[in-house]
């Protein structure tokens, strides 16, 4: 059933949706495991992390909320069910119970450059395709990509 239908030619519209779609679940799950870490991360820079990782997740889920809705607007059902985040690939991994700061400083690290290479891939993608949902994965990415040096400037 189509409800809203998108202007974008079939070809184009499948390379978009795949592209949004993959996007939808990194950012669900880097707000899951940023929020995760949050919870269980301890040490001496424990409020400087927490604090951080706070900032993460309130990014991606303002931007897994503007993909979400891009997806929607393109006549895309975006799918952010718990089953679906859990079938994608990893955005990183994190043990159950308390988590140094120092390994949740590197997990993040690790997360978010696994995800900015996924992103910098839909961007390449989008680019003949659909420019205004390529600007939203730039967008995206740029944020990321400040996130990602930040964490890195906390172990440097």
């Amino acid at each position: 059933m189509y409800v809203v239908k998108s202007p974008l030619p079939d070809t184009d519209l499948k390379t978009v949706s795949e592209a949004l779609q993959g996007a939808l679940v990194d950012l669900i799950n880097l707000t899951l495991l940023a929020k995760q870490i949050h919870w269980n991360v301890v040490g001496p820079r424990f409020r400087s992390v927490h604090l951080q990782l706070d900032e993460v997740v309130d990014t991606t889920r303002v931007h897994s909320d503007a993909v979400a809705e891009r997806a929607a607007t393109l006549g895309v059902s975006p799918d952010g069910r718990a089953a679906t985040v859990a079938q994608s690939p990893a955005t990183g991994t994190v043990a159950a119970g308390w988590i140094k700061d120092t390994d949740a400083v590197a997990t993040l690290v690790d997360a978010l450059a696994a995800v900015i290479i996924r992103m910098r891939e839909r961007i390449t993608a989008t680019a003949d395709a659909d420019a205004v949902s390529q600007d939203l994965l730039i967008g995206i990415t740029a944020d990321l990509e400040k996130h990602h040096w930040m964490f890195q400037a906390e172990n440097g």
